[in-house]
């Protein structure tokens, strides 16, 4: 049975680990995504800044997914940022992309938000075809500032 939980400081090492291995898979392992950036080894840590949630998928108590929501700086007001989607490839394919995607639109609507940018690469094409699956639209420009300078697809949704 999948359970999807608050992230835990436990938790760290493995999300870390999904994270990467996935964005190796894709060939989107590169400077400028969350494969370099520092805060990807403490999730935890950054997941405590207010309003922001990140939530794990367990099988068997083994990571097997992520996603959440941050209020990135420089986002418009009303909007915050879904982030860190990532399924382990043993576990695509049967919903729980979307399951976790949900939990974290749900969350953004609990905390007040209207609006959900995401930034991303061509490179994940099966993230991208369930954001356009979830109503999320292309952008021309980035929102915010992530510090992912090589993510160049942005979407958004209204909620």
């Amino acid at each position: 049975m999948i359970s999807i939980e608050n992230i835990q400081l436990g938790d760290n090492a493995a999300i870390a680990h999904l994270i990467r291995e996935v964005l190796t898979e894709f060939g989107a392992n590169k400077p400028g995504t969350v494969f370099t950036d520092p805060t990807t080894d403490n999730l935890f840590k950054l997941f405590q800044t207010k309003h922001a949630h990140y939530f794990v998928a367990k099988e068997q108590g083994i990571i097997i997914g992520g996603c959440g929501i941050y209020p990135t700086e420089g986002l418009p007001e009303g909007c915050i940022e879904l982030v860190k989607l990532y399924v382990a490839k043993s576990h695509r394919g049967v919903g729980l992309g979307k399951m976790l995607m949900e939990k974290s639109i749900s969350a953004a609507i609990s905390e007040g938000y209207s609006e959900i940018y995401l930034e991303t690469l061509p490179e994940l094409h099966i993230a991208v075809g369930l954001y356009e699956h979830l109503g999320f639209e292309y952008l021309d420009h980035p929102y915010g500032d992530s510090g992912h300078f090589a993510c160049d697809l942005w979407m958004r949704k209204l909620v």
